[in-house]
């Protein structure tokens, strides 16, 4: 039995699936699991009395900000799971999902999207006949997986991190160099289909808030993210 927590934001003032979230990832049987949610509640406006909500804020923050305050203590887990509030998950899905990260030995992992979801980036796209890949591409969100050898690799995100721009970019280069892998799980996806990215917040800027990010660390270009090294059935 593994050790989870979740970390996640949701906004109170939009329909959000987030109690789905919630409940689903409650119902593990195999694993134990914390949740630590954010509420985020623009000027008091909102329902923000979900369970496991840690904390409600009233004004804007960064997402990864926000992130960071109730995952202080990540070191103490086996596993960290960043969720967003408008995804979908099959019955099961955290057990599935846990499993093939660790039979594929991923340090950082996202379930792919499956074929109706809004789809930013197609290798993310969950393919029919496989499993699982490794690859050198992790989104950011809507959900990513961090294994506890890696937190010190990769957290906490620090204020610069923003939104996240780019981190993806930058993650699979500090893992590569510290001998660990990354993947994308095809046997356990998430819908992603209620709002596209970026519809929640002002996206405008964002190329030149990644440039800055990308600036500060070593990082991986598209064409040398955007591949997949092993499948797995």
């Amino acid at each position: 039995m593994a050790e989870v927590l979740v970390a996640g934001v949701y906004v109170a003032n939009r329909p959000n699936t987030a109690a789905h979230v919630i409940h689903e990832l409650a119902s593990s049987r195999t694993h134990w699991v914390q949740q630590r949610w954010i509420g985020l509640a623009p000027d008091g406006i909102g329902s923000f009395d979900l369970p496991c909500t840690a904390r409600v804020v009233t004004r804007p923050q960064p997402k990864f900000l926000l992130l960071d305050e109730v995952t202080q203590d990540a070191g103490r887990f086996d596993w960290i799971l960043l969720c967003d509030d408008d995804v979908e998950f099959a019955p099961g899905f955290l057990d599935e999902f846990i499993h093939w990260v660790q039979r594929c030995d991923f340090a950082l992992a996202q379930p792919a999207r499956t074929s109706d979801s809004y789809i930013d980036h197609p290798i993310v796209q969950c393919l029919g006949g496989v499993s699982a890949r490794r690859t050198r591409f992790v989104e950011i969100g809507p959900v990513v997986c961090i294994r506890r050898d890696a937190v010190p690799l990769l957290m906490p995100f620090g204020p610069k991190a923003g939104m996240g721009w780019g981190l993806d970019f930058i993650w699979p280069a500090l893992l590569e160099q510290a001998g660990l892998r990354a993947g994308i799980i095809d046997a356990a996806p998430m819908a992603h289909r209620m709002r596209p990215a970026a519809r929640s917040y002002d996206s405008s800027g964002a190329n030149a808030v990644m440039a800055d990010l990308l600036a500060l660390s070593p990082h991986l270009s598209r064409d040398e993210a955007f591949l997949v090294l092993e499948a797995y059935t």
